[in-house]
Parts: structure tokens; sequence; C-alpha cells
């Protein structure tokens, strides 16, 4: 299921600190042979917090979320969630990708519900649990359509829906909304921050957009160009919520953030130029 991932543990002591950080890299690196992706990473995620990170491909962002999951392990260094360090998968995490794991064989009701069937819940209380998300991600009415009777959009609300019923105290997003029109796009990221603003989940979204980066997020993390990548610096997003995504990219405060975010990213994307051609 490509959306909503909820995998493995933290280990056998599940006690967490509710005052550490919901994640936290300590000079993490991760390397695949010879390849080095990141190196001495350390970032931390306060529990609740909105982190956008930003950087130009290639630079290790998918790596960084993979290392959240636990399907990745670091080379070196340690990585923590809630004061505990991750060993195997967690299974606190939502993940969800730019190509969204509908079962094109399930109606959207069902897909909705996949998550409660894989923890072990019967049909139809599965089922009872799927459908209040009808409602909440504007569907009501459309539970027994199929995929592929939905529009890109419906699709990803579909998508969050089955990612977010899962209550994950850690939402990854790769990308989720970069195929979608410029129209969709916004309404999904609107979508995203009020079902946000409910659960408050800790959520870690990559992106290429700085714009998007901006609109959604508490903080914006920049990437430096790969390989060997690591956080090159770090932005406080002070707009007041809740936002419009389309109407707070026209003021002034938000123009000012995108200037002095983008006068760091851009040397990391001319870096990352010149490494390919070399």
């Amino acid at each position: 299921m490509g959306n909503a991932m909820a995998i493995g543990g933290y280990g056998a002591d599940r006690h967490s600190d509710t005052t550490a950080d919901a994640v936290r890299f300590d000079g993490v690196t991760i390397g695949f042979g010879d390849f080095i992706a990141v190196r001495d990473v350390d970032l931390s995620v306060p529990p609740g917090e909105f982190l956008c990170i930003v950087g130009p491909s290639g630079c290790g962002k998918s790596t960084i979320l993979n290392v959240i999951t636990g399907l990745l392990k670091p080379r070196t260094g340690t990585v923590t969630l809630s004061g505990q360090t991750l060993r195997g998968l967690n299974r606190d995490v939502g993940y969800m990708l730019q190509q969204d794991g509908l079962l094109p064989w399930r109606t959207v009701l069902d897909n909705i519900a996949l998550g409660p069937l894989f923890k072990g819940k019967p049909k139809a209380e599965a089922r009872a649990l799927a459908a209040p998300w009808l409602d909440k991600i504007g569907m009501a009415g459309v539970g027994e359509r199929y995929p592929w009777q939905l529009s890109g959009g419906m699709r990803k609300r579909v998508g969050l829906a089955q990612t977010l019923i899962m209550q994950p105290r850690i939402l990854l997003m790769d990308e989720p909304f970069s195929a979608l029109d410029i129209h969709t796009r916004h309404l999904m990221e609107n979508e995203l921050l009020r079902l946000w603003e409910e659960a408050r989940s800790t959520v870690v979204f990559i992106t290429h957009d700085l714009e998007e980066a901006i609109s959604l997020g508490d903080r914006v993390v920049v990437m430096a160009a790969g390989p060997a990548s690591h956080p090159v610096a770090s932005f406080a997003i002070d707009l007041p919520r809740p936002r419009d995504v389309a109407e707070i990219r026209l003021t002034e405060p938000f123009l000012r953030l995108h200037r002095d975010i983008w006068d760091v990213l851009r040397g990391e994307v001319m870096r990352s130029h010149t490494t390919v051609r070399a």
C-alpha cells in the first residue's frame, strides 16, 4: 500500500518521552556501497511541527524519509523518535508518496479501510471507521466508486484519508501533490493543512517547490547539493495560521521569506548542476 505505511516498531521499549523531539538525527550518514547520500546529518523535529525540506535533485531528501521509516539504517549516527532509539521498522509513521497506493479493484470506502483491515479489524468495523473520512475529505456519496472513476485530485483525497485514518504520530510526505495541476494542488494543500490542524501530527514534507514549502510549513530546511548532502540552513516560517496557500503567497512576509530562502537554495541548485556536468 503506497500511501499508508504502519510498519514495524521502535523496538522492545515503546515508552516514549513526550517532551523529546518527535524525530532526531545525530550525525547520521547513509551510504550505498561507495556512494554517500547524506553525511553527518543533525536534524531535530519537535512534536507537532510541520517541517518542509527542500533541496536540489539528488540531495537525499527521500533518503531522510526512508531513514525515519526504518527502511534504511544509518552507516553512522543515531536516529531517535520521541526519545527512543529507532530499531527496525517504525510502526508510528504514515507515508504518502507521489504515486497513490489505491487498489483499483476496491471501492473508495474499502481503500480507506485498508489500514484498519491490515491491523486486524473485521471488515465491517474497518468500513465503519473509514466512513466518517468520506465527509472529512469532501467525498460523501462517492464511497462506492472505484479509483478509475475519480479525478487526480479526488484520488489524492482518498490517499490522504487512507494515510490519516491510521492516526500516525509522524506523517511523511514525498512530493505528494507534484503531479496535480496548480489549482487542484492548491486545493489539496489547503485540505492537508485543515486535516493537520485537527490531528497535529508531526509532518516531514519533501518538495521541490519552495512556494509550497513556505505555504505549508512551520519551518523550511535547505539541503546541500549531493552527494554527501546535509542541511545547510533552517528558516522559521512565522506566517499566521490558518493559511490559504494561494492568498498567503501574495503577502509581503511570504515574499521576504521566499527571497531569503532562495538566496541559499539557488546556490545549492547551481552547485548541483555543476556537479552533474563534471
